[in-house]
């Protein structure tokens, strides 16, 4: 149990530091943080509405794999726990 313990936690960390790269990688809708700290720069780098919509899924599964390694991760806490 303990190998499968130390594999979540690599996963999670792992997944929390995509998540935020990738949410960074996307592209602002306007109006928010993305704007005030130029958001409008990087316009040009997500052109592309594939592309757009890869990144897009790309950050979604990321979080979703990491919220089932959280809740795999306290399901494993929970029913170990003596």
């Amino acid at each position: 149990m303990e190998i499968i313990r130390w594999v979540l936690i690599g996963i999670i960390a792992l997944t929390s530091v995509f998540t935020v790269f990738f949410v960074l990688l996307n592209k602002g809708k306007g109006g928010g943080l993305s704007d005030m700290f130029g958001g409008g720069m990087t316009s040009s780098l997500n052109s592309s509405g594939v592309a757009s919509r890869n990144l897009v899924r790309l950050t979604v599964g990321t979080i979703v794999l990491w919220v089932v390694a959280i809740i795999a991760y306290a399901l494993l806490l929970r029913f170990t726990a003596a």
